[in-house]
């Protein structure tokens, strides 16, 4: 059974994703002068957005909960912080998908409490209504069952990973392991193949060898 669903995004539904969305906040009758990313992984959405919409003033800010991929931390913080005036111009907070809507909460209030806008609102590309204490203003996709959202501006990170996890968690490749062996136990965690990661699935393999995570053995 697989433990973590893991949903592979490609550029493609990026930039579909991101024109919808739009879409909902134009047909809202409501328009930004300002988008925050939340970074790290509102920043693709929130620049789409920006040429979608037509808004040529961006701002981020860094509100973070998950540590690693699948992982959170017990709460969200902000990272970085800092002060603007916005002088009462409309913002609107864009972050990629809001699971437990921690950090993008905090950052939208951050925002409110700190840089003197007029009206802040919300966006994000998914909204896992199953488990989010927080819905965000304007989503695209309302997700009722919780997935891993793989994006294309993490996969190498997330790769990494997702391979650390099994090594923890997982006793049978406690006493060494074949690639065939990893791929397999891969597949049965998070229900995608590694074949399906291109060369990102080689990459990953290769920067845990080096970085001394992971030890080749040549028989």
């Amino acid at each position: 059974m697989v433990k973590v669903p893991v949903k592979l995004v490609s550029w493609d539904e990026i930039v579909e994703w991101s024109f919808g969305l739009s879409r909902i906040v134009t047909r809202d009758g409501w328009r930004p002068d300002v988008i925050v990313a939340v970074a790290r992984g509102g920043y693709v959405p929130a620049r789409l957005l920006a040429d979608f919409l037509d808004v040529n003033n961006m701002l981020s800010v860094q509100s973070q909960h998950w540590t690693e991929a699948a992982r959170a931390e017990e709460r969200a913080v902000l990272k970085y912080p800092f002060k603007v005036d916005l002088n009462g111009e409309n913002v609107l907070v864009v972050d990629d998908i809001v699971d437990t809507g921690e950090t993008l909460k905090l950052a939208r209030d951050y925002v409110e409490e700190n840089w003197n806008p007029g009206d802040v609102r919300t966006a994000a590309l998914q909204w896992i209504s199953s488990v989010a204490k927080f819905e965000p203003d304007y989503y695209y996709l309302e997700v009722k069952e919780w997935t891993w959202f793989q994006y294309p501006w993490t996969r190498l990170e997330d790769l990494k990973d997702f391979i650390k996890r099994i090594l923890r968690e997982d006793d049978r490749l406690n006493n060494g392991f074949t690639l065939e062996a990893l791929t397999e136990v891969f597949r049965e965690w998070y229900g995608v193949d590694p074949g399906e990661f291109g060369f990102y699935w080689d990459e990953a393999i290769s920067s845990l060898v080096e970085t001394g995570y992971l030890k080749k053995e040549v028989s």
